[in-house]
């Protein structure tokens, strides 16, 4: 077969998934919980956040944007091929603040 982009975004993400099965239980778990806790977090400061602060809601946002876009620079500068368990927390946190937002901001219609 031919080496097309497809077949090399096709082979990293395979790579990806045997990797996380391959992790330990404690790793999966906490990466779970982490992006739960995560969904859980940017639930609330949509809702808290938005609603303490009116007029201030695109400023928050761009707070928001701005410290996940520094986390995600962060990640990239200083991990190697294997991220460790901090950076996989980190990542599903981050994953999950933005799943949040994205989802209230459908339900909301905006």
């Amino acid at each position: 077969m031919q080496r097309t982009r497809f077949q090399g975004v096709l082979h990293r993400s395979g790579n990806g998934v045997l990797r996380q099965l391959r992790r330990s239980w404690r790793a999966g778990s906490l990466s779970i919980l982490a992006f739960l806790g995560g969904y859980f977090l940017g639930q609330n400061l949509t809702t808290l956040l938005l609603l303490a602060v009116p007029t201030g809601r695109p400023l928050l946002v761009l707070l928001m944007v701005l410290v996940i876009e520094v986390m995600i620079r962060l990640r990239t500068r200083l991990i190697g091929p294997e991220p460790s368990l901090f950076w996989v927390i980190a990542d599903n946190i981050r994953v999950g603040v933005v799943f949040a937002v994205v989802l209230e901001a459908i339900k909301l219609g905006t």
